[in-house]
């Protein structure tokens, strides 16, 4: 079992993965770790029944922000590590989907959909 501090390692290592001007653009988001979504967020995130989230983007994408954007709370990039460590079996598995899963939910910050996403492979 993969401890909740090595957890969140695994999400700080998969930032320092990502090119630096991605992070460099990266504006008012904040990153954590939850271990479980909570029914709010899966119906937010229009998950069915049975199924589960890995990750979640909740906020404004840098390409819907205009000049009236100021004042807001930061943008929300959770990854969820229950979810995580129940569908990975090994450490590798879980700091390569750890990764999938931060890059996806950063992508959705810069605006990107889940068709775009997929297309990457993400």
């Amino acid at each position: 079992m993969i401890s909740r501090e090595e957890f969140e390692q695994l999400v700080a290592d998969a930032l320092a993965t990502l090119p630096e001007e991605i992070l460099q653009r990266m504006e008012n988001v904040a990153i954590t770790v939850q271990e479980w979504p909570t029914r709010l967020q899966l119906r937010s995130a229009r998950v069915p029944p049975g199924s589960t989230l890995f990750g979640l983007y909740e906020g404004v994408p840098l390409t819907a922000r205009t000049s009236h954007y100021g004042m807001v709370t930061p943008d929300r990039i959770t990854i969820f590590r229950g979810p995580l460590l129940a569908y990975c079996r090994t450490p590798e598995a879980i700091a390569e989907q750890v990764r999938k899963t931060v890059v996806h939910e950063i992508a959705h910050h810069f605006g990107m959909d889940e068709a775009q996403i997929r297309r990457l492979g993400y």
